[in-house]
């Protein structure tokens, strides 16, 4: 009888601080740091290729590209500019310079949390 009543408070011990990360559990604690990794890392290499990808070049807005499209229609509703400052003109000067040091922390952290949230166990 004492046996049992031991193992019932610890399963209300382990129930009031939340789900077991253990082995014991099934899920590998390791996972959700591996995801946090790649996401960080995801997020980083990205953003440049996606950037390249719209037309938001090194050597200026390609030509008939989604880029293209962003900065006549800023154009044509800043009367004929865009606006420093505006959203056509930060991933201009992202996609020319790359990204600073500062940008890249940011992401970095942002894919971090984002994959540490991915790779989470599932809550039940």
């Amino acid at each position: 009888m004492q046996k049992v009543e031991v193992q019932e408070s610890e399963w209300r011990l382990t129930k009031a601080k939340g789900p077991s990360m253990g082995k014991e559990s099934g899920w590998d604690s390791g996972r959700a740091a591996v995801a946090a990794v790649v996401g960080g890392v995801v997020a980083v290499g990205t953003v440049p290729v996606a950037l390249s990808a719209m037309g938001f070049t090194s050597v200026g807005i390609a030509a008939s590209s989604i880029a293209a499209k962003m900065m006549s229609t800023a154009a044509i509703a800043n009367g004929g500019g865009v606006a420093a400052g505006s959203l056509v003109a930060i991933l201009q000067s992202v996609g020319a310079a790359e990204l600073s040091v500062t940008s890249k922390v940011i992401l970095g952290f942002a894919g971090t949390a984002l994959g540490a949230w991915l790779g989470s166990p599932p809550s039940s």
